[in-house]
């Protein structure tokens, strides 16, 4: 997936260009990346501001998104958004 736009008159890239009909994963520069990705981060996140830190749900919440994090790298969410929330923004940058 490139992230040049050297060529402005490529169409507008749609979700099925990404994932045909009945593709639940792609693999991304050698990263296999799953059909929900982004959606399961973000309600992770917005679950995570209703949580206490230190308890067990906090903690799979927390685990979870890291094991996410280098999908919305790979795909280059992190390049065009930022997070919002100071502890969204530390787990992003725990994770390489």
């Amino acid at each position: 997936m490139s992230h040049s736009s050297s060529n402005p008159h490529q169409p507008a890239v749609r979700p099925e260009d990404v994932l045909p009909e009945g593709i639940d994963s792609t693999a991304i520069n050698g990263l296999t990346v799953r059909k929900g990705s982004v959606a399961a981060f973000v309600a992770n996140a917005l679950r995570l501001e209703d949580l206490t830190e230190g308890t067990p749900e906090h903690a799979a919440l927390v685990t979870q998104m890291r094991e996410l994090a280098p999908a919305l790298r790979t795909i280059g969410l992190l390049d065009v958004f930022r997070p919002r929330s100071p502890e969204v923004e530390r787990i992003l940058a725990e994770v390489v």
